[in-house]
């Protein structure tokens, strides 16, 4: 049985139960029911019960309230807060959004299932309120139309269109509608225009533009959750990926086949950075550009938000002449904005400082940096060899990849020269065993590694609506996430709301940090063939602070809530 026909049958017992349609009635409407034509309709077309009448018993039933729908405002962004293919497929309609709590219009309001599903895209507690399906689908259309207008109207108001250089194109200093797919004010060029500057007003870190069977959809990653933003129309899809493909010097005939290139935009006297992604789909091309704007950029280790011990051993391990500090985590963690910090901090006149990345994310003037071209042989490794036959003090390599990288970083960790690099892996003692599995033999691990550090971001409160937890959780449940026992005594934690100023409770990210300095224990721990549990008990009974220890360390500062620490640190 479908879940509108289980709809129906219960809503035909509660009007019958509070005596607004005979059983008789009842059965001939029944019988009138179509896919396309429900109950509600039914009654109210041929005379049997008023709507509102069907939704104040509705009402009583569920103790949700009655909304006419017809007097949504048209002109708020509705449309933003649930896209369009989601409201037609499960027949609801939004009508408010304020903080976390997302209103929605629905006329199935025993349906938990998609009240559950929606407050999973959304991030959001869904509110019923109640209206019939007919002025749903009515409503729908009018909603997002007016989305649509409101993006025009946004577009309209935008003004000068921002600089743009193209790099390899030979196009610079060129206004953005000289490049336009056709010439002139194109309504492709203003959408491109629109969608690129919500991205940098937002300090949004990538910008995806998705293509669907019905809609496009366009998310910001703001604060490393991806977000929904005004959807273009779907008409449009393969132009505004054409006009980004023209931005970035690719091939627009070429739709079947990953492409990849860049851009530069100058905004408000600044330059800001783009790598950009095309990926061939089932319905058309999908692109995500990441934004490589540098005046987000924090080159400093005292804005970071390390602990003061990580800290102190990040420093006494760059302060050093020689050895190698490695920077651990997933994509998107941090990694080389700390490198980068790094890197800074070092650099003085008599220094020659030399980095090899893929690609070269942020320039910093002073720093010789070469960038990895595979298709022509300047691999990490090919680009390591040559580097160091240039008298580095520093080097700083991208990622090591592969044994011949790690092996070349490490024999130049141990020949007087200071490098920095990353790795991916979980954690900072897990590092250690990775270089010994990729075939490095463990005294040179040992020898030349002066500090690890296991790095993530985790999203801070925003410090306006963030409120008290209520009903905090037992003694024995916060011991098992780490709390120490001196710890719950007056133990105050905090939340996640959500207000105009923020995104969902949230506003900005910082970082959290695992160091493990290299010391002479952990040396002959390393030596002697210790795994990573062995290393990491060394490294706990030297005062290492862990990732999630540092996280509820933060989480009992308030700045960030205890489910955002489980989120960054549940490995």
């Amino acid at each position: 049985m479908s879940t509108t026909s289980k709809f129906n049958r219960r809503l035909g017992k509660i009007l019958t139960q509070f005596d607004l349609v005979s059983e008789e009635a009842l059965g001939d409407a029944m019988e009138k029911v179509t896919p396309q034509r429900s109950l509600t309709e039914v009654l109210v077309e041929g005379g049997t019960v008023e709507e509102g009448d069907i939704l104040s018993a509705l009402a009583r039933e569920t103790s949700f309230p009655p909304i006419d729908i017809t007097k949504l405002v048209a002109d708020e962004p509705l449309g933003e807060y649930l896209p369009e293919h989601l409201a037609k497929y499960y027949s609801v309609v939004p009508v408010a959004k304020v903080g976390r709590t997302l209103t929605l219009a629905v006329y199935d309001p025993f349906d938990i299932v998609k009240f559950d599903d929606i407050a999973m895209v959304t991030s959001c507690n869904v509110k019923p309120v109640l209206s019939t399906d007919y002025r749903i689908r009515e409503a729908i259309p009018e909603v997002y139309n007016a989305t649509g207008r409101r993006m025009e109207e946004l577009l309209d108001g935008m003004g000068t269109d921002p600089e743009l250089e193209i790099s390899e194109s030979g196009v610079a200093d060129e206004e953005l509608d000289d490049l336009s797919l056709e010439g002139g004010d194109t309504p492709v060029v203003k959408i491109v225009n629109h969608i690129i500057y919500q991205g940098i007003r937002d300090r949004a870190s990538d910008i995806h533009i998705e293509p669907f069977d019905r809609s496009v959809r366009v998310r910001y990653r703001m604060d490393g959750v991806l977000r929904e933003s005004v959807s273009p129309p779907t008409k449009l899809h393969s132009s505004i990926v054409s006009r980004i493909k023209i931005m970035c010097n690719l091939d627009i005939a070429e739709r079947r086949v990953p492409q990849d290139g860049k851009f530069q935009l100058r905004v408000d006297g600044r330059q800001v950075d783009f790598r950009v992604s095309t990926l061939p789909t089932v319905h058309g091309e999908k692109v995500v550009l990441r934004i490589l704007d540098a005046s987000n950029l924090a080159l400093n280790l005292d804005t970071l938000g390390f602990e003061e011990k990580c800290l102190s051993d990040i420093r006494s391990a760059i302060n050093v002449p020689y050895g190698m500090l490695l920077v651990t985590g997933p994509t998107g963690s941090g990694k080389s904005t700390t490198l980068y910090s790094c890197v800074t901090e070092v650099m003085r006149p008599d220094d020659n400082i030399v980095t090899v990345e893929d690609p070269v994310e942020y320039q910093l003037d002073g720093v010789i940096q070469v960038p990895v071209n595979n298709k022509r042989g300047m691999t990490f490794a090919a680009a390591l060899r040559s580097i160091l036959r240039q008298d580095p003090d520093t080097v700083m390599i991208g990622e090591i990849r592969d044994l011949e990288t790690v092996e070349i970083a490490i024999k130049a960790a141990l020949t007087g020269h200071l490098v920095f690099s990353t790795l991916h892996t979980n954690d900072a003692p897990s590092t250690v065993t990775r270089m010994i599995d990729m075939g490095v033999d463990p005294f040179l691990v040992a020898s030349a590694t002066q500090c690890i550090a296991a790095q993530r971001l985790a999203r801070r409160l925003c410090n306006e609506c963030k409120r008290p937890v209520e009903g905090a959780a037992t003694p024995e449940h916060l011991l098992e996430l780490g709390f120490l026992e001196s710890e719950l005594e007056g133990l105050e934690l905090f939340e996640a709301v959500g207000c105009g100023r923020c995104s969902n409770g949230f506003k900005g990210r910082f970082a959290i940090l695992e160091t493990l300095a290299m010391t002479e224990e952990l040396r002959r721990c390393v030596i002697s063939g210790g795994d990573a549990l062995e290393i990491r008990d060394v490294a706990l009974s030297q005062g290492m602070i862990t990732l999630r220890r540092a996280a509820l360390m933060n989480a009992m500062r308030g700045k960030t809530s205890i489910d955002e620490v489980l989120r960054v640190t549940r490995d």
